[in-house]
Formats: C-alpha cells, sequence, structure tokens
C-alpha cells in the first residue's frame, strides 16, 4: 500500500462520490485509478463497456436479474 497526494478539490470530490456509492474514499479513488487507466488502455471502449467487461471477468458469478 502506497500514499498519494491529490489536490483537495479531488479529494471532497472523491468523498461525495464515495458516500452516494456506498464506498470507501480509497475504494472510491482505487474505482476511479482502474476505469481511467482502463479507459486509456481500451479508448474505443465506454465506461459502460469497460464495466461489463470487468464484470464478466470478475470470479464471481453474476445473477441474471432480466430472467427473474
Amino acid at each position: 500500500m502506497g500514499i498519494v497526494k491529490i489536490d483537495e478539490g479531488l479529494h471532497e470530490e472523491v468523498r461525495r462520490a464515495s458516500t452516494v456509492m456506498c464506498r470507501s474514499i480509497n475504494a472510491q479513488a482505487e474505482f476511479w485509478m482502474k476505469i481511467g487507466m482502463l479507459a486509456e488502455a481500451n479508448p474505443a471502449l465506454t465506461f459502460t463497456e469497460i464495466v461489463k467487461r470487468e464484470l464478466a471477468a470478475a470470479p464471481v458469478p453474476l445473477v441474471d436479474t432480466a430472467a427473474a
């Protein structure tokens, strides 16, 4: 684990988003960093496509709510 210094305004954005998304501040920052890294590596993909791809690759099977 390391320490990342970020601008106070960005830290406040992370704090607000973490509350809305029910994540810790660190988990929210990690999520944004991971999505940003994947977006840079895959510029043709949308946010939704990136999230769908990550969910499909997750080791936990997803429940098909559309079939319910």
